[in-house]
């Protein structure tokens, strides 16, 4: 395998492992930055699904002791039980949509211009909910209601649209239903965990056609270097979220949108 391309591979997991769970879009990132280093063919499509895991796996590692619990417990403790039926409303409207138009969404918009257009947009979206200040009544993940979870699950069918951002959709599909924003980011984590791991599986069965040692070997690069950068940020995120709001993140996401908007169709297009 030459330097570059593991330079390009190792710099692309680590931006994935870093916007994976911050409301800024890591799929939109991974598009672009493929896009301007050009890892862009049929494997590198594939690579950007798949070493999602990578990052999701960093959840799993840090919250494996209430992972544990919940498993343990699941059908012993009533609240463990909620818990996992929630997990369940919320997971399913993204599912049953990604699934039926799953080819639709990457060949129509997984491109920079969506990216950028749905950056901005979102941006404007967190900075309208965080202005609203909007009252907490929830502020453990664990004590979600259904009505909360659908909410998420709702919202999170908007991240199917690269540039919305999972983590920014869910997160504040949350706050809108009264979760504090920590209660929002660790039930968005938790619910990471399904959604990602069935897109991910999904795409490998999808193109199982092009797998072979190389692209095996391009993909675990990326998968180690998302865990291992994933791993920093989240712990970061949730120390920052516990005394600070999120606009900043949407403030990122609008001029980053607009940056994207110039560069594409005035000096790249």
């Amino acid at each position: 395998m030459e330097i570059l391309l593991i330079f390009k591979l190792v710099f692309l997991g680590v931006i994935e492992g870093l916007t994976e769970f911050l409301p800024i879009s890591s799929t939109g990132h991974l598009i672009v930055f493929a896009d301007l280093i050009n890892f862009n063919n049929d494997v590198a499509t594939l690579f950007e699904i798949v070493i999602q895991l990578g990052a999701i796996l960093a959840v799993v590692w840090l919250y494996r002791e209430k992972i544990l619990s919940l498993i343990y417990t699941i059908f012993s403790d009533k609240k463990s039980f909620s818990f996992a039926i929630n997990l369940l409303i919320a997971f399913l409207p993204a599912s049953i949509i990604g699934f039926f138009f799953h080819s639709a969404i990457k060949q129509y918009l997984f491109n920079p211009i969506t990216v950028a257009i749905a950056l901005i947009i979102g941006g404007i979206i967190i900075i309208y909910i965080e202005n609203k200040k909007i009252k907490e009544t929830t502020l453990e993940a664990f004590d979600i209601n259904k009505k909360s979870a659908l909410i998420v699950g709702l919202s999170q069918v908007l991240s199917l649209i690269p540039g919305v951002s999972r983590a920014g959709a869910t997160i504040m599909g949350g706050v809108c239903s009264g979760l504090s924003r920590k209660a929002s980011a660790e039930f968005s984590f938790f619910l990471a965990i399904p959604i990602m791991f069935a897109a991910s599986f999904y795409d490998l069965y999808k193109n199982v056609n092009i797998l072979n040692l190389e692209s095996i070997l391009i993909i675990a690069v990326g998968f180690v270097s998302a865990f291992i950068s994933a791993l920093v940020v989240i712990k970061w995120f949730i120390k920052f979220i516990s005394s600070n709001n999120f606009k900043i993140f949407g403030w990122y996401r609008i001029i980053f949108g607009v940056l994207l908007l110039l560069f594409y169709c005035f000096i790249k297009g």
